[in-house]
């Protein structure tokens, strides 16, 4: 009689809170500081918002995953976790609630901890780091001042992107929408990513962190990132955004006189076919012609969109001439024209951009080719541009040069033209006018100017917090007033704080020591443990806080502290998590689902495998309150299977089902194990779940192999123990084992895995077939079927027919001796394989075939409750066995 199971359940808050302390008790998941290179792994740090969200429990289920399958491979593993604890967010919800930063923070993080402890993620919690302990931020300090001897810190007046909300600068990149100061001349509508404030252009001192040096270095070093998303690695590509041109002056009259205008061009080669001349609205010129002209001011401050779907202009009272024809050109300002692109102007060639043709369309001026095709077609640039390289045309002593020969010949022959390369990135400017932040370590002294602050007398630490308008520390007058180092004369503290992104850029390097007293980190113990294997955190993140994380390495590396040019190894970006409305989850969208609920009503393990299972980590997914329920059922039926096997995974398994299941484990452990290798989880857990079903089913029958199904459980735990180690842990107690799962040996295959996909597809296309057969056949209750495998010479046909490239499948076939003598049934065979080439799949030849299949057969048994024969050709009817062919069998189903 088949075994019953019993109906034990576990009680997931008592199992995961002992599991939780008797990792902590046995330093599971600590580092020493002697490990040889360990599998670094690691999520990008939290900011201290108090409450974790369901996107937070996936991306840390994620690394968490991956580190304890890594650690159950034998594998050292360093698995930190530590708090982005600066910021905006923090300073303005302590305002609300009439607090301080700090202890705002603190609180927080307590929070934080506890929910992350609650979900049994495995960190070193002894290597943590909170980015606002002044033992922290006096590196950051410090790496300002070694920048700065570096030359990679300046300070200079510019045009920034001022939030009023924040009362703060943002970055570029923190700006959603035009930000002002990049694509205007006056506000843009860019709003502030924190507040959603209308971002407006301010002139200060800002102090910037010179990334522009290693813009080259940064953009090239990318294609060796073979391990990034391509999406991230496009980004970054983008945001550096290095063209290859030439500048080229134009002189330009005006009402005042002539002035010199220097535009940029990618295609110099197009010069003889410009019909007008293109200003940014914020260029010298643009804004001296505003100042004249009413139109053009109207244009400038209430027409001008550089996001609007058409371009829009206005013309001037100036002309261009150009430098390689003498001919005079309409001076428009435009704004689809940048002023940090380029030089904020540009020659227009409507004939050969498809931009300028827009323009040119509706404003009624000239187009006029230049460039026609290599190969000698026809284009019609009145209808189009013709964009492409080509031969050129219309362009006097240069006609019949192809474009790139054009192009280095007209910089040698225009006056004043100049080969250039232009960035759209921008030096990285670390000032913030807020409190709860790194102190930027500068005195500013009437003599000297702005001295940096001493090693000796880092940090510099904040001052008290006080409730005030504007900028905090500028408002801290004693902590302001203070001596210069240089000269000992009454001097004042700089009051700007360092964007958060600093603190971020270079924290995976502390994790290696975070308790160094006399240097940000240990260099011989990064050089040795860096790169990080595994980088897991948000897509948002995929220009600013990666390029700033790249930029200090390798400004790290130049200073002589570390040998690596690049921090992270493979960089994994993870979707969102979305309500069952499919809108993003978030507390402002009031669809957001508490972790700490689905944990004290499911346990962390369902939290856990239900965001791992629901898709591929790099894909959004919605929640489903019956994922989760469904979920939690899986893990019940596995823990009640384990409290009822065997743990002696000794037996015989020569009978066909018994070594079916035994090579299904196999080819499980296998699929399993290629899907954790690649962070696939869902994969793994389908692999999982399909042999948990499959062990269930053939336990149930009346003859069993207690030995496979013991060794089939103890492979599903430890498959699963990285995703839910909790329940796994408990089960692999039941199952007799000593020792922790997490730290158990990886299951492997006992048997040769090749070609076990295709096994799989013929069995399952086999059950497909016999479904069908009924189904069709109206067999409700049949007496036996008869699986048939395909007589030999189809097999040596169907190899004969893959190994032709082009040619003719029939003659090939046919000319074959031992394939000729199967007459006409082997001529009927060949034209089949002809329809079907090139797409011919291999065979795995007939006697695997009928082996898979004799393995099989008692899961056909089992779902039809009929007798299974599988038969060769000679055991069968002739008619039967003639319509067999490779990874197809002929199935007769026979009826009462």
């Amino acid at each position: 009689m088949p075994q019953q199971t019993q109906q034990t359940e576990f009680d997931h808050t008592r199992i995961e809170r002992r599991w939780q302390d008797r990792w902590d008790d046995a330093d599971v998941f600590q580092v020493p500081d002697d490990a040889d290179d360990p599998t670094y792994v690691l999520a990008m740090f939290p900011y201290t918002s108090g409450e974790l969200h369901m996107g937070h429990v996936r991306n840390y289920a994620i690394t968490d995953a991956y580190a304890r399958y890594r650690r159950m491979r034998g594998e050292t593993v360093l698995h930190p976790m530590g708090w982005d604890a600066f910021g905006l967010p923090a300073e303005n919800a302590a305002l609300e609630r009439d607090t301080d930063p700090d202890a705002w923070t603190r609180r927080c993080i307590e929070r934080m901890r506890e929910q992350f402890e609650s979900l049994g993620f495995g960190y070193d919690w002894d290597r943590e780091v909170t980015t606002c302990d002044p033992d922290y931020y006096r590196w950051n300090q410090w790496l300002f001042a070694r920048f700065r001897e570096a030359g990679l810190v300046e300070r200079e007046a510019s045009a920034v992107n001022w939030c009023p909300g924040c009362e703060t600068v943002l970055a570029d990149e923190q700006v959603e929408g035009a930000a002002p100061t990049a694509s205007t001349s006056g506000d843009g509508d860019g709003v502030c990513w924190r507040c959603d404030s209308p971002v407006a252009a301010r002139e200060l001192d800002q102090w910037f962190l010179r990334i522009t040096d290693y813009a080259d270095e940064l953009l090239d070093d990318i294609d060796r990132l073979d391990d990034w998303p391509a999406g991230v690695r496009d980004r970054q590509r983008n945001w550096i955004g290095r063209t290859e041109g030439a500048e080229v002056p134009f002189p330009v009259q005006t009402p005042d006189g002539e002035r010199e205008m220097t535009a940029f061009t990618t295609r110099l080669d197009t010069i003889h076919g410009a019909t007008f001349v293109a200003l940014a609205p914020d260029h010298p010129l643009a804004e001296a012609a505003a100042e004249r002209d009413s139109e053009v001011a109207h244009f400038v401050e209430n027409v001008a969109d550089p996001d609007a779907d058409d371009p829009q202009g206005v013309v001037t009272d100036m002309t261009a001439t150009n430098p390689a024809t003498g001919e005079e050109l309409p001076v428009y300002v435009a704004d689809f024209v940048l002023s940090d692109v380029g030089t904020g102007a540009l020659m227009a060639v409507p004939a050969h951009d498809e931009r300028d043709h827009a323009f040119a369309t509706a404003h009624d001026l000239d187009i006029r080719p230049v460039v026609e095709p290599a190969d000698g077609s026809e284009v019609d640039v009145l209808e189009a541009a013709f964009s492409d390289d080509g031969v050129l045309v219309n362009s006097g002593e240069y006609d019949g040069l192809d474009s790139a020969a054009a192009r280095e010949r007209l910089v040698a022959d225009l006056p004043g033209a100049e080969a250039t390369t232009q960035y759209r990135l921008r030096d990285w400017g670390i000032s913030r006018q807020r409190y709860w932040g790194t102190p930027i370590p500068v005195v500013h002294c009437d003599d000297c100017g702005p001295v940096t602050v001493p090693d000796e007398d880092l940090p510099v630490e904040l001052p008290e917090f006080v409730h005030t308008t504007g900028n905090p520390l500028d408002a801290a007058t004693e902590w302001k007033q203070t001596a210069c180092p240089e000269c000992g004369a009454d001097a004042v503290r700089e009051t700007d704080t360092m964007d958060t992104f600093v603190d971020s850029s270079w924290y995976y390097l502390r994790f290696v020591a975070p308790d160094l007293t006399d240097a940000p980190f240990d260099t011989d113990r990064a050089n040795d443990w860096l790169p990080v294997d595994e980088y897991v955190g948000g897509d948002e993140h995929a220009v600013m806080h990666l390029l700033y994380a790249r930029f200090v390495t390798k400004a790290l590396a130049d200073l002589g502290l570390l040998d690596h040019r690049e921090p992270f190894d493979a960089v994994l970006t993870q979707g969102m998590v979305q309500g069952e409305d499919g809108a993003k989850m978030s507390k402002s969208g009031d669809n957001g689902v508490s972790p700490e609920r689905i944990v004290s009503e499911f346990g962390a393990d369902t939290a856990r495998l239900f965001v791992l299972r629901a898709a591929r980590p790099a894909k959004d997914f919605a929640w489903r309150e019956e994922g989760v329920r469904s979920s939690h059922r899986l893990l019940q039926r596995l823990y009640r299977l384990s409290t009822t096997v065997s743990g002696d995974v000794e037996g015989d398994f020569d009978s066909p089902a018994a070594a079916y299941v035994a090579h299904e484990v196999d080819a499980t452990v296998a699929a399993a194990t290629d899907a954790y290798e690649s962070m696939r989880f869902e994969r793994a857990v389908r692999e999982m779940t399909d042999l948990f079903e499959l062990l269930t089913r053939y336990r149930e029958r009346d003859e069993n192999e207690p030995g496979v199904v013991a060794r089939g459980v103890a492979a599903v735990v430890r498959l699963l123990a990285p995703i839910a180690p909790h329940v796994c842990e408990e089960a692999w107690r039941e199952l007799g084992h000593e020792g922790f799962v997490a730290t158990a040996d990886w299951p492997t295959a006992e048997h040769e895995m090749d070609d076990h996909e295709r096994d799989r597809s013929l069995v399952e296309n086999t059950r497909s077939d016999v479904r069908q057969i009924l189904d069709v056949a109206d067999i409700d209750d049949p007496a036996a079927i008869d699986v048939v495998v395909a007589p030999a010479w189809k097999y040596r046909a169907l190899e004969l027919a893959r190994g032709i490239d082009d040619g003719d499948v029939v003659g090939a076939v046919m000319a074959d001796p031992e394939l000729r003598q199967q007459g006409e049934a082997a001529a009927s065979f060949a034209k089949d394989l002809a329809a079907e080439h090139p797409g011919l799949d291999a065979s795995l030849g007939a006697d695997r075939e009928r082996t898979v299949l004799g393995r099989a057969a008692w899961l056909v048994e089992d779902e039809f409750d009929a007798p299974v024969r599988v038969l060769s050709p000679d055991e069968a009817d002739d008619g039967l066995a003639s319509k067999a062919r490779p990874g197809r069998p002929a199935i007769h189903v026979h009826e009462d």
